[in-house]
């Protein structure tokens, strides 16, 4: 293999529990977001924006849709024999063989890869952020500071500092302490989860490392090890737009910023585009009674109702006299006659009857994951059907195929669930 200056690892295997049902059947990264596009689509296009030409996508939790929708890395310019894209998923060896047991663990059973291509950079990426970074931008920096580490770093509102681990820096940006998710937190200047190492001392460090924490991770346990034996780590300051995407909440939130007037996260920009793999689908067609405001409508979709501030994945179907508010609806998926929606997430393949009416009545938080299902939104799992005349309200949960004898008097009250088991075809019945 030719050497690589540097090669970017991607750790795209996270579960994404906080995403609920939404994640029960794929990994987080491979999530649709922004009617067209997913949630890996980011991490993957500012490689090739960047001139990274040597992606390794590291898999585990639920793989396949991913993998599917990587390929062999047409959309993003990667099909290629010297570097490319390559999906790496945990493997048996002859001594032992284990899932990854953390973000370090991950790329210390994948030495190989790395060697193949001895590069003199290795980029650490997450698969499960929305935003755009040049990431040769962020590699000249950490060659003019003569970095050993480079680790990129946000500015949080202070009461979201507590959720990541938090860095503190010299006048230089030197990084003297990591804080790993404090309760008191000394700044609010947190660790994104991308760094720039070099790779002879990230060898040696995961090496060391893993011999003494089997579930190595960089945030715990590699950065501090490195600081505390005084290595040149400098944090490189982003002042972009970045979004977490990891509850339903926020999920739902960064896909409405997409739909403002003027969008705090341009989709539309000539330069630095977000590539996807997608079809040729037919045309978007709306009816001469329907209305659309303020909405990202992709493409294939046969709009005859209405839609308000909403996103609609391809090949949606929304029936005359229905109406979509505040709402996201992935692939694939048809809203009967007359049906109401009102701030609602929809996955990939639904069927929504006549008649209903989804986001009405109290804000009470969902009984059995209060936690997850909280602020108001109505999540229905992938290949799920609701019948007609069905009410259901905030905060609830349906995963399957459900019939009317499912809802007492056709109602689901705010913050209840019906979700069915799986058959022994592995499909929700």
């Amino acid at each position: 293999m030719r050497k690589k200056e540097m090669i970017a690892m991607l750790l795209a295997g996270g579960q994404g529990s906080r995403l609920g049902v939404l994640t029960s059947g794929q990994a987080k990264p491979a999530v649709p977001f922004g009617g067209k596009y997913r949630i890996i689509d980011f991490a993957m296009s500012n490689c090739v924006n960047s001139g990274v030409d040597t992606v390794g996508v590291l898999t585990q939790y639920q793989p396949l849709k991913l993998n599917q929708h990587l390929g062999i890395g047409t959309p993003w310019d990667l099909d290629r024999r010297n570097g490319g894209v390559t999906v790496l998923a945990p493997h048996m060896k002859t001594d032992d063989g284990a899932w990854y047991m953390g973000t370090a663990d991950a790329i210390y059973q994948n030495l190989d890869f790395i060697d193949q291509y001895n590069p003199e950079y290795v980029l650490i990426l997450g698969g499960d952020h929305i935003y755009k970074m040049d990431y040769s931008r962020m590699l000249t920096f950490h060659k003019q500071n003569k970095c050993d580490v480079s680790v990129a770093a946000l500015t949080v509102p202070w009461e979201e500092a507590s959720r990541f681990g938090v860095m503190n820096i010299h006048d230089d940006s030197r990084i003297y302490e990591f804080e790993e998710k404090p309760p008191n937190p000394k700044s609010n200047f947190v660790n994104m989860g991308i760094y720039i190492f070099r790779w002879d001392l990230l060898r040696d460090a995961l090496e060391r490392d893993k011999k003494i924490h089997p579930d190595s991770d960089f945030g715990k346990h590699v950065l501090p090890m490195l600081l505390n034996e005084g290595k040149r780590m400098f944090a490189y300051p982003f002042s972009g737009y970045w979004k977490d995407v990891g509850t339903i909440d926020s999920y739902w939130a960064a896909n409405m910023d997409l739909i403002q007037t003027v969008p705090d996260f341009n989709l539309y920009e000539n330069f630095d585009k977000i590539y996807t793999d997608s079809d040729h689908q037919p045309p978007l067609y709306t009816g001469s009674n329907s209305e659309v405001k303020s909405s990202i409508i992709a493409e294939g979709c046969e709009v005859l109702g209405k839609v308000f501030n909403s996103i609609l994945g391809p090949e949606v179907i929304i029936e005359e006299g229905a109406v979509v508010r505040d709402s996201i609806l992935m692939e694939n998926c048809y809203v009967g006659k007359n049906t109401i929606i009102d701030r609602c997430i929809i996955d990939t393949d639904c069927t929504i009857g006549d008649d209903v009416q989804i986001g009405v009545g109290e804000n009470t938080p969902n009984s059995y994951k209060p936690g997850i299902y909280d602020t108001g939104i109505t999540v229905i799992g992938e290949l799920s059907t609701i019948p007609d005349k069905i009410q259901i309200g905030k905060n609830c949960v349906i995963y399957g195929k459900t019939k009317p004898e499912d809802y007492a008097d056709l109602r689901l009250e705010s913050g209840n669930s019906i979700v069915k088991k799986l058959n022994a075809n592995g499909v929700r019945a």
